[in-house]
């Protein structure tokens, strides 16, 4: 994907193409009606490798969903130093408690490498919201399952065993709820991967090489492929 940087990502946007739209999970939760109002407000951008979509301050004026790609949920210390929380793939629409507060952003989302990502406008969410009972169960269980996606990434960075700590990453980036464009191959690099877990990528293809062994996945050509999700989740430290 070519993507020209003269430009800032608000110019770059354009509306989506039908094979965009039908990629959407909660697109076909919609009646006609509602669909139309949703389709004639979304728009779709090319990210650039560190391109920032949201920043720390800035107030909420979209709800982004990647369409193809790959981004970093992250924050920054007093010190300068970043936390990254999670990886967002294909699928995943995100900051829907802010976008329902209307508050500003209490955290970076950067691209990763080139991607594809929608955005609906606030008020077109908060329409929808009015309007869509099955938006509004859409957008419940993307609060609920993200409600535990940041449990587990609080216990991921307690936890010093690499290992450990790649495969529970690699879990949560296969939640089917949250990233359903993922399906059964996470098109991911180790350095990808190394930037999301906090780690070498020297560490993480170690740790990958264990999960491999162990059967949990299967390293491909530009990305892994999940065996046992069960056994990854279920990884515990070594007695």
């Amino acid at each position: 994907m070519s993507i020209s940087t003269d430009t800032s990502l608000h110019q770059r946007r354009r509306p989506l193409t039908d094979a965009e739209l039908s990629a959407i999970p909660w697109i076909h939760l919609l009646s006609s009606d509602e669909r139309a109002r949703a389709r004639a407000d979304l728009k779709v951008a090319d990210a650039a490798p560190g391109d920032t979509l949201c920043r720390t301050g800035r107030p909420a004026t979209y709800w982004f969903g990647v369409i193809d790609g790959l981004l970093k949920m992250s924050t920054d210390n007093a010190q300068g130093q970043t936390m990254t929380y999670t990886g967002i793939p294909p699928g995943g629409w995100f900051g829907e408690g802010t976008a329902l507060k209307r508050e500003a952003y209490r955290y970076n989302i950067q691209a990763l490498r080139a991607s594809r990502v929608a955005g609906l406008h606030v008020d077109t969410f908060h329409w929808l919201l009015d309007h869509s009972i099955g938006f509004n169960r859409f957008v419940m269980n993307q609060l609920n399952e993200r409600l535990g996606q940041f449990i587990a990434a609080r216990e991921i960075d307690r936890m010093n065993n690499p290992d450990v700590r790649v495969a529970r990453s690699l879990a949560a980036l296969f939640n089917p709820v949250l990233y359903p464009g993922v399906g059964e191959v996470l098109r991911i690099t180790q350095q990808e991967l190394a930037y999301l877990v906090g780690l070498s990528r020297q560490r993480v293809n170690e740790a990958l090489t264990t999960l491999a062994a162990q059967g949990s996945i299967r390293v491909e050509y530009g990305g892994l492929r999940v065996l046992d999700l069960a056994a990854l989740r279920s990884q515990i430290l070594p007695s």
